[in-house]
């Protein structure tokens, strides 16, 4: 674990926004730090920040300041790829000015508004994105007629589509009117528009559909078309999500 030639684990943890440098000796003295897996107690150790990975209280610490994670309210209308060689609106032309080669994460369609992810970082966003490590992502949905409580229930249960079951975690109908519903709901699924598809199958297609969160990120009060950078804090979460 120690390195000769590397930094003092407090330096470390202080450059990356931890806390002062004495903040950050209390928590690697009260066993709160762990390098390589392994709990550090001792103040001298020296590690090298590029290559081994640093988590407080259980989070991954993100040290590579190249790394860059961007959230993106994308609107209804925009296409969920950087470049589109048809010439429709795609989400690549939102973060036109950064100089990182991005990569998105996930899809949405056309039709489909809210929260994406983009990254510089390859291995995030393959995790991300591989259906092994079930990141879960929230949806409102706007959807025709009443949403009664014996449909809440059926999909609390699980949907079956003609490409397989349908798990969904949790389902909240947050308005029921005689004519259209509105409903959030959770999964882990990452199938093509398995959302509206699920409400399709009981009898309430969808006329407006919103991606709120992926994992530990909420869309929050992001503008549509807008972007924001990630703290080091939302990149650690996510990280530590996906076992990294």
């Amino acid at each position: 674990m120690h390195d000769p030639d590397g930094v003092r684990l407090q330096k470390v943890l202080a450059a990356a926004g931890i806390g002062s440098r004495r903040a950050c000796e209390d928590l690697i003295a009260n066993g709160r730090v762990e390098v390589d897996g392994q709990v550090v107690t001792e103040l001298g150790v020296r590690v090298d920040p590029k290559r081994q990975p640093i988590h407080v209280d259980g989070m991954r610490v993100q040290l590579d300041e190249s790394m860059v994670t961007i959230a993106l309210n994308k609107p209804k209308g925009v296409v969920s790829t950087m470049h589109d060689p048809e010439g429709r609106p795609s989400i690549g032309q939102y973060v036109a000015n950064r100089e990182e080669r991005l990569f998105h994460v996930g899809r949405l369609d056309a039709d489909t508004e809210g929260l994406i992810l983009l990254t510089n970082d390859g291995e995030l966003a393959n995790r991300l994105s591989h259906p092994s490590h079930g990141v879960a992502k929230t949806y409102l949905a706007e959807v025709e007629g009443k949403v009664t409580a014996a449909t809440a229930a059926k999909l609390r249960r699980g949907v079956e589509l003609e490409d397989g079951p349908v798990a969904i975690d949790t389902v909240t109908v947050v308005q029921a009117l005689s004519h259209l519903s509105l409903v959030e709901l959770t999964l882990h699924e990452g199938r093509n528009r398995v959302v509206r598809r699920v409400f399709e199958e009981v009898g309430h297609p969808v006329t407006k559909l919103v991606r709120t969160r992926i994992g530990p990120i909420r869309l929050g009060d992001l503008k549509q078309g807008r972007t924001r950078v990630l703290s080091k804090t939302e990149v650690g979460s996510l990280m530590t999500q996906v076992g990294m």
